[in-house]
């Protein structure tokens, strides 16, 4: 896959004792109240994108979320938000289908985080696109760096 920039709001979390699943909730709660997605410049697609980038380690130490869109160009970051140049990598793509509100997501992150991947932890993404706009019968492909 090639190159991309996305920009969006962030947080920095760790998989430790529930943290993440916390913080990414309150991610999705500002971007959505907020209505981040109309403060987003130069937007390249409709789909929001949750990147989990700058990982200190593997999946168990603390790295970075950003909630955002791809975007054209990083040239203007609006006050408050972070841009990103995702980089090309090959990815494995998995989908996550079923009821967001259920985690159907996390589970399957946990799929993932058992899986013998050989993963190199520079950006792995979900992407929410139209088949996602139906929390109950949601689609949701997640794309996993790997070497």
């Amino acid at each position: 896959m090639e190159e991309f920039n996305v920009i969006g709001i962030a947080v920095k979390t760790s998989n430790e004792e529930g943290k993440a699943e916390v913080d990414i909730l309150g991610l999705w709660n500002k971007f959505l109240s907020e209505n981040i997605f109309e403060k987003i410049p130069n937007v390249a697609s409709h789909e929001i994108y949750s990147v989990y980038t700058d990982y200190e380690g593997d999946y168990t130490a603390p790295y970075t979320v950003i909630l955002g869109c791809k975007v054209e160009t990083l040239d203007s970051i609006p006050e408050g938000m972070v841009g990103k140049k995702i980089p090309a990598s090959k990815y494995d793509k998995h989908l996550a289908k079923g009821n967001l509100e259920e985690g159907v997501v996390f589970e399957a992150w946990q799929e993932i985080w058992k899986s013998q991947k050989n993963r190199t932890y520079t950006a792995d993404f979900e992407v929410y696109g139209e088949k996602a706009k139906d929390p109950e019968n949601a689609e949701v492909d997640i794309y996993i760096a790997v070497k």
